[in-house]
């Protein structure tokens, strides 16, 4: 899934390949690569971020983007646990592009939201 707002924002299929098991070393951004470190002390449950990875995500990210980042992972795990335990996780997830919550429309979002090449992609609309 890909909110509308991140593509406008410049994100990219090529920028998300890049978010593997070695994010570390790739040429992602260190503003990317702290939310990353984030992301990843958040989903390994070992209580919280090293202070190395503190260090990281607050040089790069003001505290209300750590919350918001951190609310964004909470209702995603949350509701991806929701769908296992129910039954209900698709086999196959195709790329879906969302409206942001809260973003003002712009109605040429829909127009900016798939790039060339996203095969598999489709813009719920705002």
């Amino acid at each position: 899934m890909r909110f509308a707002v991140a593509r406008q924002e410049g994100l990219t299929e090529e920028l998300v390949d890049e978010i593997d098991d070695n994010w570390q070393d790739s040429t992602l951004s260190a503003r990317h690569k702290a939310a990353i470190a984030f992301a990843d002390a958040y989903l390994a449950v070992d209580g919280p971020p090293t202070a190395a990875a503190q260090a990281q995500i607050f040089a790069e990210l003001a505290p209300a983007e750590v919350v918001e980042i951190g609310v964004g992972m909470a209702l995603f795990h949350g509701f991806s646990k929701l769908l296992i335990a129910v039954g209900a996780e698709p086999a196959q997830m195709d790329t879906t592009i969302l409206p942001t919550p809260g973003a003002a429309a712009d109605p040429a979002a829909s127009d900016r939201a798939a790039g060339p090449g996203d095969s598999g992609t489709r813009d719920v609309g705002a």
